[in-house]
Formats: structure tokens, C-alpha cells, sequence
């Protein structure tokens, strides 16, 4: 990563201020972390009109009711950006407390999967490496991006 994280620690020191001030429901949101073999992944950037238009994400999105992370991974990816997941596991979750919501997320590695991607909702995307060149990053993806770093040493 490019940057230092005293960005997002002061996101996350004042993401939490508002938590305690206020009593919002728990989100839960199925991530998906699209991983080719030279180990690439996918970011794509949140649609025009919604929270934190732009930023660059994982793909995913929130859970419906009685809806499994896998079934909400699945529905969400291909809502998405088209594809059909065929291999996936459960990876890492975290807590991530936005002014606009307070979301449990549920990362999944996506290592198989069909169709060719379609941005469904105007986004863009980028396949990337270690370190990432594109900006800005929303604050729930940052941890990822550490994680992956971890496990590539």
C-alpha cells in the first residue's frame, strides 16, 4: 500500500465516536476477494449515487434476509459484475463502523469462477498486485490489503 494508515485510524477513531452515539443495526456484507493465479486481485470502485462514490472496494454486498454469506457472495457478484462463483471460502471478517452504517464484513477468497466480467452498475476495475496504485481506498478494504500482504511473506 502507498499510503500510511494515520488515515484510516483517524476514519476508524471517529467511525467509532459515532457508534457509541448512536444505535444502528449491524450490517452484514459478503465480500468477495477475486484472486487469479499470479495471485491479482480485483478492486472495482463504488457506483455513482452511493456512499463513498469512487472509492476503490472489493466487490460485494449486504445480506438479505435468511440469506447465507455464500448464497449473498454469489447473488451480489454476479448482480455485480456478472460472474458466476464456483470456488469460494470463507476467510476474514471485520467490523467496520462508517458514518452511514456499522457492517460486520465477511471476506471470502473467490478463486473460481465464470463469465467474463461486466461492470453492472458503471463501475470501474482494476486487476492489481501488492502494492495498489489506485486511490483512494475505501477504509473496509484497507485491512484486506494488509492480510494478503501477511500471507504473502
Amino acid at each position: 500500500m502507498n499510503s500510511s494508515n494515520t488515515d484510516s485510524d483517524s476514519v476508524r477513531v471517529a467511525d467509532a465516536h459515532v457508534a457509541r452515539n448512536s444505535n444502528r443495526q449491524l450490517e452484514h456484507v459478503a465480500v468477495g476477494i477475486l484472486i487469479q493465479p499470479d495471485l491479482s486481485f480485483l478492486l472495482t470502485t463504488r457506483p455513482e449515487g452511493k456512499v463513498y462514490a469512487g472509492y476503490w472496494e472489493f466487490p460485494g454486498g449486504k445480506l438479505e434476509s435468511q440469506e447465507s454469506i455464500e448464497d449473498a457472495l454469489k447473488r451480489e457478484l454476479q448482480e455485480e459484475i456478472g460472474i458466476v462463483v464456483v470456488q469460494s471460502q470463507r476467510w476474514k471478517t471485520q467490523q467496520m463502523d462508517y458514518p452511514h452504517a456499522l457492517v460486520q464484513l465477511h471476506f471470502c477468497k473467490v478463486t473460481q469462477w465464470t463469465g467474463s466480467l461486466q461492470m453492472k452498475e458503471g463501475q470501474q476495475y482494476r486487476w492489481q498486485q501488492l502494492l495498489v496504485d489506485v486511490a483512494p481506498i475505501l477504509p473496509g478494504a484497507l485491512p484486506v490489503l494488509d492480510w494478503l500482504a501477511q500471507e504473502r511473506k
